[in-house]
């Protein structure tokens, strides 16, 4: 919440029943995650910066998942799908007693999959109302290419009129390009008795919330429109094509974002951030680099190209891939080095330490200058438990290394190349761990022979 958005008198009703068929999917469409959050939390988040009194959600029968997603928000149940003023209907008991004692008072109903929606564009939607002195606000978007958006219909005043659904417009109404985003700021004091008001004659027998804007008009009251230009700001996604198109849109402002704050990108457009994403200063993030929540980014550090990032912390000036992947609970210490196919999981690296090849750090530590070479695995799993492995600060790893865990390896130890280490050793101390060489003088001449004239014998045998 910021402060030059927070207004007093605001309850927010958000429609999130609906099974979006569309999506072709189990999962309730308001679920569905855009910039690494369902959308319905980007809406939230968009209505809590105006510090509302009460938020509901209005959710289907069984939608407990859906209920989780949205906690600490109140839910409502619609039990039965019959149109988005039945919807609002289902939040009347959580809105009880909202805004009786307030001169001025706002519902704010707005849809669940509207991901892309900001706060400023609420704070002026109840503004709207409020200085038209109107009983509804509604939020229209002129839109100049073909669609099935409802049609505002406006009169002589600047007024709203009334607003027709696409499936019960006329011809011309649907040549109008001033278009319904389905958002509307409505006082409190009449909202119920509007809704009580609406009935279903239409084209799909439903309670259509528009509705209340001709009801109001019959009763003498007014309603207004504000009017925006970008439909990004306030659609909902109807599929998954709507869904990647929102994607792209989020995309673009948390890039912007961190770009203004500071992070340089060569490659924008290729770099895919969540919208929880943490990034210094004089941060550096290289093309086709993957974050997904969670990720938090000190000054000054190199994110490498073809990396992958979530649920992590990448410390000051620290280098991380190409090619790396760090999956949650990977802590990554200032001036530490990851380099190309590393993968850290639940594994603090300290200061200073380096992994740079092809090596698998779990649930482990790796002290401060430390190095890790590359084939090191710390087998930290037997098939039911998980056990930890904690390499000292100055220690050197050699190659191609197997650390069977739960093992230690003291300060400033050695463990040579192709070591398999069961037990702890000691700090300072020099551990080897595997088979004698043996060498046969000649032994090699004469395999290459022999396998020589059995691939000879065999070619001639396919031969006939």
């Amino acid at each position: 919440m910021t402060d030059d958005l927070a207004l007093l008198g605001v309850a927010v009703v958000v429609l999130g029943a609906g099974l979006g068929t569309r999506m072709k999917s189990d999962l309730p469409k308001v679920l569905h995650p855009v910039a690494g959050r369902p959308m319905v939390n980007h809406v939230l988040a968009a209505a809590g910066c105006l510090n509302p009194e009460r938020s509901v959600v209005v959710i289907g029968p069984g939608m407990e998942n859906l209920k989780q997603a949205v906690a600490p928000a109140a839910t409502a149940v619609q039990e039965i799908a019959q149109g988005t003023a039945d919807a609002v209907k289902a939040a009347r008991e959580a809105l009880a007693g909202f805004g009786e004692d307030q001169d001025h008072a706002d519902v704010i109903v707005v849809f669940g999959d509207a991901a892309t929606l900001e706060a400023r564009t609420l704070h002026e939607l109840v503004m709207a109302r409020r200085t038209n002195g109107a009983a509804i606000a509604v939020l229209g978007i002129n839109v100049t290419t073909q669609n099935r958006y409802g049609r505002l219909i406006t009169g002589g005043d600047g007024g709203l009129e009334r607003i027709v659904e696409y499936r019960d417009a006329s011809d011309q109404e649907k040549s109008l390009t001033l278009c319904n985003s389905g958002m509307m700021s409505i006082d409190s004091h009449v909202l119920f008795e509007l809704v009580d008001a609406v009935e279903n004659n239409n084209a799909k027998s439903e309670f259509y919330l528009t509705d209340i804007v001709t009801i109001a008009r019959g009763r003498g009251l007014t309603a207004t429109v504000l009017e925006v230009d970008d439909p990004d700001d306030t659609v909902g996604a109807d599929d998954r094509l709507d869904l990647a198109r929102f994607e792209a849109v989020m995309q673009g402002r948390l890039r912007d974002h961190a770009m203004i704050q500071g992070c340089s990108m060569p490659a924008p457009e290729t770099v895919f951030l969540s919208w929880d994403t943490q990034i210094g200063r004089d941060v550096r993030i290289e093309p086709h680099v993957v974050i997904g929540p969670g990720v938090t980014i000190g000054d000054r550090a190199i994110i490498k190209s073809f990396s992958h990032l979530e649920q992590c912390v990448v410390g000051e000036d620290a280098r991380i891939g190409p090619y790396a992947r760090l999956r949650p609970g990977a802590d990554v210490g200032r001036d530490a080095h990851i380099g190309n196919f590393v993968e850290i999981k639940n594994a603090r690296v300290e200061e200073g330490a380096k992994a740079n090849h092809l090596s698998y750090i779990g649930d482990a530590r790796v002290g401060a200058g430390a190095n890790v070479g590359a084939g090191t695995i710390t087998c930290n799993y037997d098939g039911y438990l998980k056990h930890h492995t904690d390499i000292g600060a100055g220690a050197f790893i050699g190659s191609n290394t197997a650390l069977v865990a739960p093992v230690s390896v003291g300060d400033n130890a050695i463990v040579g190349a192709g070591s398999t280490i069961t037990r702890d050793v000691e700090a300072d101390a020099l551990a080897v761990e595997r088979s004698e060489q043996v060498m046969r003088q000649g032994m090699a001449k004469t395999l290459h022979q022999r396998n020589a004239a059995e691939k000879e014998r065999r070619k001639q045998q396919k031969d006939v």
